[in-house]
Protein backbone atom coordinates (compact mmCIF):
# COMPACT_ATOMS: atom_id res chain seq x y z
CA UNK A 1 0.00 0.00 0.00
CA UNK A 2 0.96 3.56 -1.24
CA UNK A 3 1.64 5.97 2.01
CA UNK A 4 1.16 9.37 1.58
CA UNK A 5 2.34 11.61 4.34
CA UNK A 6 0.32 14.91 4.42
CA UNK A 7 0.89 16.22 8.11
CA UNK A 8 3.50 18.34 7.41
CA UNK A 9 2.88 21.07 9.13
CA UNK A 10 2.87 18.42 12.01
CA UNK A 11 6.57 17.70 11.93
CA UNK A 12 8.44 17.23 8.72
CA UNK A 13 10.89 14.60 6.89
CA UNK A 14 14.50 15.02 9.07
CA UNK A 15 17.07 15.65 6.19
CA UNK A 16 19.60 13.39 5.50
CA UNK A 17 22.34 15.80 6.31
CA UNK A 18 20.97 16.77 9.65
CA UNK A 19 20.82 12.98 10.77
CA UNK A 20 24.56 12.73 9.52
CA UNK A 21 25.71 15.97 11.61
CA UNK A 22 23.47 14.72 14.88
CA UNK A 23 25.20 11.21 14.40
CA UNK A 24 28.48 12.92 14.79
CA UNK A 25 28.71 15.03 17.51
CA UNK A 26 26.65 13.10 19.19
CA UNK A 27 29.71 10.76 19.61
CA UNK A 28 32.06 13.39 21.24
CA UNK A 29 31.75 13.96 24.65
CA UNK A 30 31.97 17.79 26.02
CA UNK A 31 29.46 20.38 28.10
CA UNK A 32 29.15 23.47 26.52
CA UNK A 33 29.96 25.33 29.51
CA UNK A 34 33.59 23.56 30.18
CA UNK A 35 36.31 25.10 30.13
CA UNK A 36 38.57 22.49 29.35
CA UNK A 37 38.90 21.31 25.81
CA UNK A 38 36.33 19.15 24.72
CA UNK A 39 33.82 22.06 26.57
CA UNK A 40 35.64 24.23 24.33
CA UNK A 41 34.81 21.96 20.64
CA UNK A 42 31.27 21.67 22.08
CA UNK A 43 30.99 25.54 22.39
CA UNK A 44 32.00 26.03 19.48
CA UNK A 45 29.80 23.77 17.57
CA UNK A 46 27.11 25.68 19.12
CA UNK A 47 28.10 29.19 18.03
CA UNK A 48 28.24 27.75 14.21
CA UNK A 49 24.79 26.63 14.98
CA UNK A 50 23.76 29.97 16.29
CA UNK A 51 25.10 32.12 13.47
CA UNK A 52 23.22 29.66 11.12
CA UNK A 53 20.09 30.06 12.53
CA UNK A 54 20.78 33.72 13.25
CA UNK A 55 21.53 34.05 8.93
CA UNK A 56 18.59 32.50 8.01
CA UNK A 57 16.36 34.40 9.96
CA UNK A 58 17.85 37.55 10.08
CA UNK A 59 19.23 38.40 13.31
CA UNK A 60 22.02 38.70 15.38
CA UNK A 61 23.83 35.66 16.61
CA UNK A 62 23.46 36.99 20.57
CA UNK A 63 19.20 36.95 19.94
CA UNK A 64 19.45 33.44 19.37
CA UNK A 65 18.42 31.44 22.55
CA UNK A 66 17.92 28.09 22.05
CA UNK A 67 15.27 25.87 23.65
CA UNK A 68 13.32 22.80 23.56
CA UNK A 69 10.81 23.67 20.91
CA UNK A 70 8.91 26.46 20.16
CA UNK A 71 6.81 25.63 22.69
CA UNK A 72 8.77 26.67 25.67
CA UNK A 73 9.90 29.52 23.29
CA UNK A 74 6.10 30.88 23.22
CA UNK A 75 5.92 29.94 27.15
CA UNK A 76 8.99 32.33 28.13
CA UNK A 77 8.37 34.99 25.49
CA UNK A 78 4.81 35.21 26.92
CA UNK A 79 5.18 34.74 30.36
CA UNK A 80 8.42 36.26 30.84
CA UNK A 81 7.11 39.66 28.93
CA UNK A 82 4.45 39.95 31.03
CA UNK A 83 5.96 39.42 34.45
CA UNK A 84 8.14 42.03 33.06
CA UNK A 85 5.28 44.67 32.50
CA UNK A 86 3.68 43.45 35.90
CA UNK A 87 6.54 44.01 38.27
CA UNK A 88 4.57 42.88 41.03
CA UNK A 89 2.36 46.67 40.20
CA UNK A 90 -1.16 45.13 41.40
CA UNK A 91 -2.70 47.50 38.26
CA UNK A 92 -4.26 44.94 36.42
CA UNK A 93 -3.00 44.11 32.54
CA UNK A 94 -3.94 42.81 29.28
CA UNK A 95 -2.49 40.56 26.68
CA UNK A 96 -3.79 41.07 23.29
CA UNK A 97 -3.91 38.01 21.03
CA UNK A 98 -6.12 36.00 18.62
CA UNK A 99 -8.40 33.36 19.01
CA UNK A 100 -6.64 31.54 16.62
CA UNK A 101 -3.04 31.57 17.45
CA UNK A 102 -1.30 27.81 18.65
CA UNK A 103 -2.25 26.40 21.85
CA UNK A 104 1.38 26.79 22.86
CA UNK A 105 0.25 30.45 22.89
CA UNK A 106 -3.12 30.50 24.11
CA UNK A 107 -2.62 28.08 27.29
CA UNK A 108 0.21 30.19 29.05
CA UNK A 109 -2.25 33.10 27.96
CA UNK A 110 -4.87 31.49 30.09
CA UNK A 111 -2.42 30.42 32.70
CA UNK A 112 -1.95 34.19 33.25
CA UNK A 113 -5.09 35.42 33.55
CA UNK A 114 -6.11 32.20 36.15
CA UNK A 115 -2.69 32.27 37.90
CA UNK A 116 -1.92 36.14 37.85
CA UNK A 117 -4.97 38.14 37.03
CA UNK A 118 -3.97 38.62 33.27
CA UNK A 119 -6.97 39.89 31.12
CA UNK A 120 -7.32 38.56 27.64
CA UNK A 121 -8.31 40.77 24.43
CA UNK A 122 -9.28 39.43 21.49
CA UNK A 123 -8.32 40.63 18.29
CA UNK A 124 -10.59 39.06 15.83
CA UNK A 125 -10.05 36.84 12.58
CA UNK A 126 -9.94 37.58 9.43
CA UNK A 127 -12.37 34.80 7.34
CA UNK A 128 -9.01 33.04 6.10
CA UNK A 129 -7.43 33.50 9.43
CA UNK A 130 -4.69 36.42 9.61
CA UNK A 131 -5.46 39.40 11.90
CA UNK A 132 -5.66 42.73 9.66
CA UNK A 133 -4.12 46.21 10.80
CA UNK A 134 -7.84 46.95 11.04
CA UNK A 135 -8.60 44.88 13.34
CA UNK A 136 -5.71 45.16 15.80
CA UNK A 137 -5.46 49.34 15.74
CA UNK A 138 -9.27 48.63 16.93
CA UNK A 139 -8.00 46.51 19.91
CA UNK A 140 -5.29 48.59 20.82
CA UNK A 141 -7.38 51.70 20.92
CA UNK A 142 -8.72 50.21 24.54
CA UNK A 143 -6.22 51.48 26.53
CA UNK A 144 -7.80 50.24 29.69
CA UNK A 145 -7.23 48.00 30.87
CA UNK A 146 -3.35 48.72 29.63
CA UNK A 147 -1.83 46.06 27.29
CA UNK A 148 1.51 44.40 28.69
CA UNK A 149 2.21 42.35 25.25
CA UNK A 150 0.76 41.43 21.72
CA UNK A 151 1.30 37.46 20.46
CA UNK A 152 0.17 37.40 16.87
CA UNK A 153 1.18 34.30 14.79
CA UNK A 154 3.06 35.05 11.54
CA UNK A 155 1.85 32.17 9.39
CA UNK A 156 -1.67 30.48 10.66
CA UNK A 157 -0.99 26.82 10.99
CA UNK A 158 -4.40 25.70 10.03
CA UNK A 159 -5.22 27.63 7.17
CA UNK A 160 -1.63 29.04 6.10
CA UNK A 161 -2.91 32.34 6.06
CA UNK A 162 -0.31 35.46 6.20
CA UNK A 163 -0.70 38.12 8.39
CA UNK A 164 0.98 41.21 8.08
CA UNK A 165 3.65 40.87 10.83
CA UNK A 166 5.49 44.40 10.14
CA UNK A 167 2.54 46.46 9.81
CA UNK A 168 0.74 44.97 12.97
CA UNK A 169 4.61 45.55 15.02
CA UNK A 170 4.66 48.75 13.71
CA UNK A 171 0.87 49.18 15.56
CA UNK A 172 2.38 48.30 18.76
CA UNK A 173 5.19 49.90 18.73
CA UNK A 174 3.51 53.23 18.10
CA UNK A 175 1.58 52.47 21.77
CA UNK A 176 5.25 51.08 23.07
CA UNK A 177 3.34 47.63 23.08
CA UNK A 178 6.25 44.48 22.60
CA UNK A 179 4.93 42.27 19.96
CA UNK A 180 5.76 38.28 20.01
CA UNK A 181 5.15 36.69 16.86
CA UNK A 182 5.09 32.31 16.33
CA UNK A 183 6.76 32.14 12.89
CA UNK A 184 7.57 28.61 13.11
CA UNK A 185 5.08 27.65 9.72
CA UNK A 186 6.15 31.34 8.53
CA UNK A 187 9.92 30.33 8.54
CA UNK A 188 10.55 27.58 5.68
CA UNK A 189 8.17 29.54 3.18
CA UNK A 190 8.87 33.13 3.93
CA UNK A 191 12.23 35.11 3.95
CA UNK A 192 12.00 36.12 7.56
CA UNK A 193 13.92 39.39 8.92
CA UNK A 194 14.18 39.59 12.50
CA UNK A 195 15.59 42.78 12.58
CA UNK A 196 12.95 44.70 10.20
CA UNK A 197 10.48 42.73 11.62
CA UNK A 198 9.63 45.01 14.20
CA UNK A 199 9.13 42.34 16.52
CA UNK A 200 10.28 41.90 19.98
CA UNK A 201 10.44 38.49 20.13
CA UNK A 202 9.91 35.37 18.09
CA UNK A 203 9.25 31.67 18.07
CA UNK A 204 11.00 29.15 15.82
CA UNK A 205 11.31 25.31 16.18
CA UNK A 206 13.49 22.46 14.12
CA UNK A 207 11.47 20.01 13.19
CA UNK A 208 9.20 21.89 11.00
CA UNK A 209 12.17 22.84 9.00
CA UNK A 210 13.98 19.50 8.72
CA UNK A 211 15.49 19.25 12.03
CA UNK A 212 15.89 16.77 14.62
CA UNK A 213 12.29 17.65 17.36
CA UNK A 214 13.04 18.41 20.34
CA UNK A 215 14.83 21.69 19.29
CA UNK A 216 13.78 25.22 18.56
CA UNK A 217 14.68 29.12 19.72
CA UNK A 218 13.58 31.86 20.60
CA UNK A 219 14.73 35.50 19.24
CA UNK A 220 14.86 37.84 21.43
CA UNK A 221 16.15 41.70 20.30
CA UNK A 222 19.85 41.85 22.55
CA UNK A 223 18.03 45.47 24.09
CA UNK A 224 15.25 42.94 25.68
CA UNK A 225 14.95 39.92 27.52
CA UNK A 226 12.11 38.68 28.63
CA UNK A 227 12.33 37.21 32.85
CA UNK A 228 13.76 33.36 32.91
CA UNK A 229 11.08 30.57 33.96
CA UNK A 230 13.98 28.42 34.41
CA UNK A 231 16.90 29.29 36.67
CA UNK A 232 20.10 27.27 37.03
CA UNK A 233 23.07 27.67 35.40
CA UNK A 234 22.81 31.38 33.60
CA UNK A 235 22.78 29.59 29.79
CA UNK A 236 21.60 31.32 27.25
CA UNK A 237 21.87 35.32 28.31
CA UNK A 238 20.44 33.96 31.59
CA UNK A 239 17.35 33.07 29.91
CA UNK A 240 16.92 29.97 29.17
CA UNK A 241 19.32 27.85 31.94
CA UNK A 242 19.93 24.14 31.44
CA UNK A 243 23.11 22.04 29.43
CA UNK A 244 22.68 22.47 25.93
CA UNK A 245 21.98 20.00 24.01
CA UNK A 246 25.02 20.55 21.57
CA UNK A 247 24.22 17.36 18.73
CA UNK A 248 20.45 18.51 18.38
CA UNK A 249 21.65 22.19 18.07
CA UNK A 250 24.03 21.27 15.64
CA UNK A 251 20.93 19.71 13.35
CA UNK A 252 19.17 22.47 13.68
CA UNK A 253 22.14 24.94 12.21
CA UNK A 254 22.69 22.71 9.19
CA UNK A 255 18.62 22.28 8.58
CA UNK A 256 18.24 26.26 8.82
CA UNK A 257 20.87 26.41 6.38
CA UNK A 258 19.44 23.90 3.84
CA UNK A 259 16.30 25.15 4.32
CA UNK A 260 17.42 29.08 3.29
CA UNK A 261 18.63 27.35 0.02
CA UNK A 262 15.93 25.12 -0.57
CA UNK A 263 13.21 27.81 -0.27
CA UNK A 264 12.74 29.42 -3.25
CA UNK A 265 12.68 26.37 -5.54
CA UNK A 266 10.35 24.27 -3.01
CA UNK A 267 7.58 26.92 -2.25
CA UNK A 268 7.30 27.38 -6.31
CA UNK A 269 6.93 23.96 -6.44
CA UNK A 270 4.52 22.92 -3.43
CA UNK A 271 2.52 25.92 -4.47
CA UNK A 272 1.50 23.97 -7.44
CA UNK A 273 1.10 20.83 -5.58
CA UNK A 274 -1.37 22.91 -3.15
CA UNK A 275 -3.46 24.62 -6.10
CA UNK A 276 -3.58 20.58 -7.52
CA UNK A 277 -4.70 19.58 -4.58
CA UNK A 278 -7.04 21.83 -3.60
CA UNK A 279 -8.92 22.12 -6.66
CA UNK A 280 -9.20 18.10 -7.50
CA UNK A 281 -10.47 17.42 -3.62
CA UNK A 282 -13.29 19.94 -4.73
CA UNK A 283 -13.63 18.77 -7.89
CA UNK A 284 -14.04 15.40 -6.80
CA UNK A 285 -16.12 16.22 -3.85
CA UNK A 286 -18.50 19.29 -4.92
CA UNK A 287 -19.92 20.06 -1.60
CA UNK A 288 -16.33 20.51 0.06
CA UNK A 289 -15.46 24.10 1.58
CA UNK A 290 -12.01 25.23 1.46
CA UNK A 291 -11.28 27.13 4.13
CA UNK A 292 -8.22 30.15 4.27
CA UNK A 293 -6.88 32.35 1.64
CA UNK A 294 -7.46 31.47 -2.26
CA UNK A 295 -6.07 29.23 -4.47
CA UNK A 296 -4.42 31.56 -6.58
CA UNK A 297 -1.08 32.61 -5.43
CA UNK A 298 -1.24 35.82 -3.98
CA UNK A 299 1.02 37.23 -0.87
CA UNK A 300 -1.13 35.98 2.37
CA UNK A 301 -0.75 32.45 1.88
CA UNK A 302 1.95 29.75 2.00
CA UNK A 303 1.96 27.09 -0.23
CA UNK A 304 2.12 24.01 1.93
CA UNK A 305 -1.71 24.33 3.72
CA UNK A 306 -4.98 22.89 2.56
CA UNK A 307 -7.52 22.68 5.28
CA UNK A 308 -11.13 21.60 3.66
CA UNK A 309 -14.62 21.00 5.72
CA UNK A 310 -16.35 17.73 4.57
CA UNK A 311 -19.83 18.73 5.65
CA UNK A 312 -21.75 15.97 7.30
CA UNK A 313 -18.55 13.95 7.92
CA UNK A 314 -17.03 14.01 11.54
CA UNK A 315 -13.46 14.86 10.47
CA UNK A 316 -11.85 12.31 13.03
CA UNK A 317 -14.08 9.50 11.07
CA UNK A 318 -12.31 10.47 7.80
CA UNK A 319 -9.06 10.62 9.49
CA UNK A 320 -8.98 6.82 10.25
CA UNK A 321 -10.85 6.29 6.87
CA UNK A 322 -8.14 7.77 4.80
CA UNK A 323 -5.76 6.81 7.55
CA UNK A 324 -6.56 2.92 6.64
CA UNK A 325 -5.66 3.88 3.28
CA UNK A 326 -2.41 4.98 3.83
CA UNK A 327 -2.67 8.70 3.66
CA UNK A 328 -1.67 10.69 6.84
CA UNK A 329 -3.40 14.07 7.38
CA UNK A 330 -4.81 15.76 10.48
CA UNK A 331 -7.70 17.84 11.96
CA UNK A 332 -6.08 21.01 13.51
CA UNK A 333 -2.45 21.34 15.19
CA UNK A 334 -0.74 17.97 16.38
CA UNK A 335 0.10 19.71 20.29
CA UNK A 336 -3.48 18.67 21.67
CA UNK A 337 -1.83 15.64 23.50
CA UNK A 338 -2.86 13.68 20.81
CA UNK A 339 -6.73 13.76 21.27
CA UNK A 340 -8.94 15.15 17.67
CA UNK A 341 -10.58 18.10 18.51
CA UNK A 342 -12.55 19.91 16.87
CA UNK A 343 -10.28 22.98 14.70
CA UNK A 344 -10.30 26.19 17.38
CA UNK A 345 -9.23 27.72 14.30
CA UNK A 346 -11.73 27.00 12.09
CA UNK A 347 -14.31 27.63 14.88
CA UNK A 348 -12.53 31.17 15.42
CA UNK A 349 -13.14 32.40 11.64
CA UNK A 350 -16.28 30.79 11.16
CA UNK A 351 -18.57 30.63 14.85
CA UNK A 352 -19.63 27.54 13.70
CA UNK A 353 -18.66 24.09 16.01
CA UNK A 354 -20.26 22.44 13.42
CA UNK A 355 -17.90 23.29 10.67
CA UNK A 356 -14.71 23.23 13.34
CA UNK A 357 -15.90 19.68 13.57
CA UNK A 358 -15.85 18.59 10.00
CA UNK A 359 -12.49 20.06 8.71
CA UNK A 360 -9.27 18.61 7.67
CA UNK A 361 -5.81 20.02 7.16
CA UNK A 362 -3.75 18.66 4.55
CA UNK A 363 -0.16 19.98 4.78
CA UNK A 364 2.57 19.70 2.10
CA UNK A 365 6.20 19.30 2.49
CA UNK A 366 9.34 18.83 0.48
CA UNK A 367 9.12 15.72 0.07
CA UNK A 368 5.55 15.51 -1.46
CA UNK A 369 5.04 14.73 -4.72
CA UNK A 370 2.90 14.55 -7.89
CA UNK A 371 2.58 10.45 -6.89
CA UNK A 372 1.46 11.65 -3.58
CA UNK A 373 -1.67 14.42 -4.74
CA UNK A 374 -2.78 11.71 -7.67
CA UNK A 375 -3.10 9.31 -4.33
CA UNK A 376 -5.00 11.49 -2.77
CA UNK A 377 -7.23 12.72 -5.45
CA UNK A 378 -7.88 8.97 -6.09
CA UNK A 379 -8.92 8.20 -3.13
CA UNK A 380 -11.11 11.50 -1.07
CA UNK A 381 -14.16 10.87 -2.68
CA UNK A 382 -14.73 7.27 -1.85
CA UNK A 383 -13.45 7.77 1.03
CA UNK A 384 -15.59 10.64 2.00
CA UNK A 385 -18.62 8.74 1.35
CA UNK A 386 -17.56 5.57 3.66
CA UNK A 387 -16.86 8.25 6.46
CA UNK A 388 -20.14 10.05 5.85
CA UNK A 389 -22.28 6.23 5.96
CA UNK A 390 -20.19 5.86 9.01
CA UNK A 391 -20.75 9.84 10.49
CA UNK A 392 -24.85 8.96 10.24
Amino acid sequence: MLEVYLDHAATTTIRGEVIEVVSRVMRDTGNASSLHNAGRQARRIVEEAREQVAYAVGADPIEIIFTSGATEANNIAIQGMFQIANDGDQTPLSILTSAGEHHSVLDPIRYLADKSGALIQWVQLSPDGAVSETTLASALAVVDPPIALASLMWVNNETGAISDIRALARLCQDRKIPLHTDAVQAWSIIDLDFRSSGASTMALSGHKIGGPQGIGALVAKRSFGPDPLIHGGGQERRIRSGTLDVATIAGFGVAAQSMVRDRSADTIRRSALRRRLASGIVSSVPEAILNGPPLTPTDHVVPGIVNVTFPGVRAETLLMVLDGRGIYVSTGSACTAGVAEPSHVILAMTGDEHLASQSLRLSLGRTTDEADIDHVLGEIADAVDMARAASI
